[in-house]
């Protein structure tokens, strides 16, 4: 459903009357403001994701118990 040029003018008109002429410009401040916070907060996510996403997982460090070996290892039985 596409939006009309008429339903925007109506729009407008509505917030008009409902807000007043002095609140105006405070409102539109205010969507502004949101909007740059918005486009901001989703760049930065995206950001983060495309960097997580081609990112290269580093191997795991050897840990001290890998590297000596295990001493819970099954021993052979001399039988």
């Amino acid at each position: 459903m596409p939006f009309h040029p008429l339903w925007i003018v109506v729009a407008l008109v509505v917030v008009l009357i409902i807000f007043g002429p002095g609140r105006l410009p405070e409102l539109g401040g205010a969507v502004g403001k949101a909007m740059r916070e918005f486009r901001k907060a989703t760049t930065e996510l995206t950001h983060e994701v495309t960097s997580a996403a081609q990112a290269k997982p580093e191997p795991p460090a050897p840990t001290e118990s890998t590297a000596q070996g295990s001493t819970s290892e099954a021993k052979p039985s001399n039988q």
